[in-house]
């Protein structure tokens, strides 16, 4: 069985032996191993993909025995688990489009357990890939923390999705909902942010996907991309250009998460 672990903890001596001590323990053989220590925070993060012929819980066992000493945060998942998905959309459908092919030819394992939305536009597409759509007019708060109660995702993604959550379910929820935002954050913010990078004479165009938290589009950043334009391009292009953007962050943001390569450390991301 291939298992990836990740752990996080106050950087220490001794640490990255107590990990390959705890897979030796079990007749293990590291696949891939990748390590970090921010320097602000001291904290140090570790990902490591492993095979073993012991279950999961047998592993986590030998973990916790082994980095006992260290107050570790650890996970330990199978590295075939397809994380359960909740998108969230409203009327733009290219960001759905894209994660929805790119689950279906298998480049991202995960499973759309549900598509919400605040309107019934892009109800045809998700039903056309079997999906099963949640209409919740309003962006009605309540409706959406049973939904989630009832359907545990393990991340929640807003595809272009044009309502915010509150602040309680960003907090329940903390470093589980990702976001796409139409530029750079800091960027141009509020309506019609091509238009208004197009007045500026804009020279790039970005998109940023991010982590969701209570303070609007300041969540950590999880990846950027960009396009250069010129004087030649008008708001439509820019707009165009923006959303082939948005869909291809948000889509390697995603399989950064479901391959558990993203670390929250402080008010940054550490991604391997």
């Amino acid at each position: 069985m291939e298992l990836v672990a990740k752990l996080s903890c106050v950087d220490q001596p001794g640490i990255v032996n107590a990990v390959t001590s705890a897979i030796l323990a079990g007749s293990g053989n590291i696949l891939e191993n990748q390590q970090f220590t921010d320097p602000t925070t001291n904290r140090f993060v570790m990902r490591t993909k492993f095979v073993t012929g012991l279950q999961v819980s047998e592993v986590s066992q030998q973990f916790n025995q082994s980095l006992q000493k260290f107050n570790v945060d650890l996970e330990i998942l199978p590295a075939e688990y397809r994380k359960k998905v909740i998108i969230f959309v409203s009327k733009e459908s290219h960001c759905l489009r894209d994660l929805i092919y790119l689950t279906e030819i298998g480049d991202l394992p995960i499973e759309i357990v549900a598509v919400i939305s605040n309107h019934e536009t892009l109800k045809p597409l998700a039903t056309a890939a079997n999906l099963k759509f949640i209409f919740i007019p309003d962006n009605n708060q309540d409706e959406i923390s049973k939904t989630f109660a009832s359907l545990k995702p393990d991340l929640i993604v807003l595809a272009r999705y044009m309502q915010i959550l509150g602040a309680n379910l960003c907090q329940q929820y903390s470093g589980k909902i990702i976001n796409i935002h139409h530029s750079f954050l800091p960027g141009f913010k509020g309506a019609k942010p091509y238009h208004q990078a197009y007045e500026r004479g804009v020279k790039i165009i970005g998109a940023t996907a991010h982590f969701v938290t209570q303070e609007l589009d300041e969540g950590p950043i999880i990846i950027q991309d960009i396009s250069h334009v010129d004087h030649e391009a008008s708001p439509e292009d820019l707009i165009s250009v923006g959303r082939d953007i948005e869909r291809r962050v948000l889509s390697k943001a995603v399989k950064l998460f479901s391959n558990n390569k993203i670390f929250l450390v402080g008010k940054k991301t550490i991604v391997f």
